[in-house]
């Protein structure tokens, strides 16, 4: 009998693996991951799919009606709407899909820090928390969005800093609940390493709650990028967004009014899409309510 036996670790329990599930045991999840996997699609593949140049300007289209040459119409520069609301996908989904990825990945990272360590590094992190938070996200995002100005990647700065602070509190709260289980303090009386536990055993038990809030502020991020680039200060034309087309088409609505329902309807389908996910998600995975 050997003289040091190996120690066996409390199996700790893992949500994540009933994200799927929250997915796929639901009709209206699994309807609207299926609309959000179309409009995936459709982003990537909008050079192929794209009936016409987004940028293509036709004096003798201008604000022409719905039609088999053009199915959405045309702006008042002639631009073939369905064109665009095509192409904007892509900018305002992978802005909407960028943005609270990087929020997680660094509040998630700031939460489980000040959360596990404790003393000068959680107070540090609450307080830049509680400054950032003290600020409604459309604000603080309209604020910094002014000053660094518009275009792609000030966008995903932008609203990557709005995000953050939610994400960095859900982070820490879970930390706090999770360092405290029997698992935990096991691997701690073992002599694992402090970031051994930290990845294989706390962020993987706080991952679901994280990934639950990722989903629902992926719509928010999909609104709030058409919410600045409608004022002005988001995705910067001649390139497409679904906000800036609404912001375009307002202008000229009197003449046609198709730019502004077909965005309005594309982003209400998605974030919608989006948000019954999520709800989807939380349902299963949030114990007040099981």
């Amino acid at each position: 009998m050997s003289a040091v036996e190996k120690i066996e670790l409390p199996k700790e329990p893992s949500a994540v693996g009933n994200l799927v599930k929250a997915i796929l045991l639901k009709p209206a999840g699994l309807i609207s991951a299926v609309v959000v996997l179309i409009f995936a699609f459709i982003a990537i593949f909008a050079p192929v799919l794209a009936p016409y140049d987004p940028l293509a300007q036709s004096f003798l289209s201008v604000n022409a009606l719905p039609s088999a040459a053009h199915w959405l119409g045309t702006d008042q520069f002639g631009r073939d709407v369905l064109s665009r609301l095509i192409y904007g996908s892509r900018n305002s989904l992978i802005i909407g899909f960028l943005s609270p990825v990087f929020a997680a990945l660094i509040g998630t990272t700031l939460g489980v820090l000040a959360g596990y360590f404790g003393g000068i590094i959680d107070r540090v992190v609450t307080r830049l928390i509680d400054m950032l938070m003290a600020f409604p996200e459309l604000l603080l995002a309209i604020l910094i969005a002014a000053a660094l100005g518009g275009g792609f990647w000030n966008v995903v700065v932008v609203l990557t800093v709005a995000f953050t602070p939610g994400f960095a509190r859900v982070a820490r709260a879970s930390t706090l609940s999770v360092k405290e289980e029997p698992y935990v303090e096991a691997a701690v009386a073992a002599g694992v390493r402090t970031p051994l536990i930290i990845i294989r055993h706390v962020v993987p038990n706080i991952a679901a709650p994280v990934v639950v809030l990722l989903t629902l502020w992926t719509a928010s991020s999909i609104r709030l990028e058409a919410t600045l680039s409608f004022l002005g200060i988001g995705t910067q034309p001649p390139a497409a967004s679904w906000g800036n087309i609404i912001r375009e088409g307002l202008s000229n609505i009197f003449a046609t009014s198709w730019p502004i329902l077909s965005a309005g309807l594309v982003i209400t389908i998605v974030v919608m899409a989006i948000s019954i996910i999520g709800d989807s998600m939380r349902d299963i995975l949030d114990p007040e309510i099981n």
